[in-house]
């Protein structure tokens, strides 16, 4: 019940918005909203999670067709955005490569992440004895780290890229995952909690930023708002769906989530999962992301790393070089 506060804070912010905060639109655009593209990917999405989380305890053959009919829903979300005229999510953008590896990284980095703020909290409360609040405040070094190192991150990855930022960030994240893996029933949270907390905070500033000036940058200025949108829903989808994957395949099952002993062998299998997971997002940082700086320079519409330079014509159009 707790994630319903959402609701009327997000009504609030809504009507707030409307009323005070300037429309934008590009001009040249326009169709109905892709209504059966939103409804096939979030009936696929919740589909397919339905069936993970509940067919390890429930199997029955209603839980499986669920999941089916979840598969299905999302293949037919592909086949309608390669139809409709104006699509919620315009395929075309995969074709740069450059915003199809960052999307990738996003899956592994992500993945790791919603592991993370799941099994820590509540390895603090049901095994370690800390308080609902004391476990929940156990985390804020990661958010203090992003509010104060993220905007220093993407701006070295103007001046760098993006490749060795991600690859660090994720690297350090799997350093601290893997030492937040030893908390127990005796764990004081200076020598226990703080030192792998700071790590995955310092990583996961290192790593966020840049991936996200590099979904920008793949992609021209006028898909940029899909662009941020697409990358946003892909680290969603993978948060949701490591949760509903790992606790199946490490064994967590609804009694294990009530006896200390069975939940912490399984949330140092957890850790570690989550430390594997980005250690491939490290990987794949380092062999398919660009090392070339992301950065947009004033007057171009793409980034170097997609190909040659869109120059503008005096008539605000655009043509590639050569």
């Amino acid at each position: 019940w707790v994630f319903f506060i959402n609701l009327p804070l997000a009504a609030l912010v809504v009507v707030v918005a409307t009323r005070h905060v300037p429309e934008s639109a590009a001009p040249d655009t326009g169709g109905r909203f892709d209504i059966p593209g939103a409804l096939l990917a979030g009936g696929g999405l919740a589909g397919v999670t339905y069936t993970l989380i509940s067919g390890p305890e429930h199997p029955s053959f209603g839980v499986l067709v669920v999941g089916v009919v979840g598969l299905a829903a999302l293949v037919a979300f592909v086949l309608v955005e390669r139809r409709v005229d104006n699509p919620m999510v315009p395929l075309s953008l995969f074709s740069s490569r450059q915003f199809s590896a960052v999307n990738l990284v996003t899956v592994w980095v992500y993945g790791a992440t919603g592991l993370l703020f799941f099994f820590v909290v509540l390895q603090l409360q049901l095994v370690a004895g800390y308080s609902p609040i004391a476990a929940g405040l156990s985390l804020l070094p990661v958010t203090l780290a992003m509010l104060g190192l993220s905007s220093r991150a993407g701006g070295l990855s103007e001046r760098i890229g993006a490749r060795l930022p991600m690859t660090a960030g994720t690297a350090t994240c799997a350093v601290g995952l893997v030492l937040l893996a030893h908390i127990g029933t005796v764990s004081s949270y200076p020598r226990s909690v703080l030192p792998g907390a700071l790590l995955f905070g310092l990583g996961l500033s290192t790593t966020v930023a840049p991936l996200t000036a590099a979904v920008l940058a793949a992609v021209d200025t006028a898909h940029a708002g899909v662009a941020s949108g697409v990358n946003n829903a892909v680290a969603r989808a993978a948060g949701l769906l490591s949760l509903a994957v790992v606790p199946a395949v490490i064994g967590l099952s609804g009694a294990a989530y009530r006896d200390p002993v069975t939940f912490g062998h399984g949330f140092r299998l957890a850790m570690y999962c989550s430390a594997g997971l980005m250690a491939v997002g490290a990987l794949l940082s380092w062999t398919t992301v660009s090392p070339h700086p992301c950065a947009v320079p004033a007057g171009r519409m793409t980034c170097p790393v997609t190909g040659p330079q869109l120059q503008p014509h005096r008539d605000g159009s655009a043509h590639r070089p050569g």
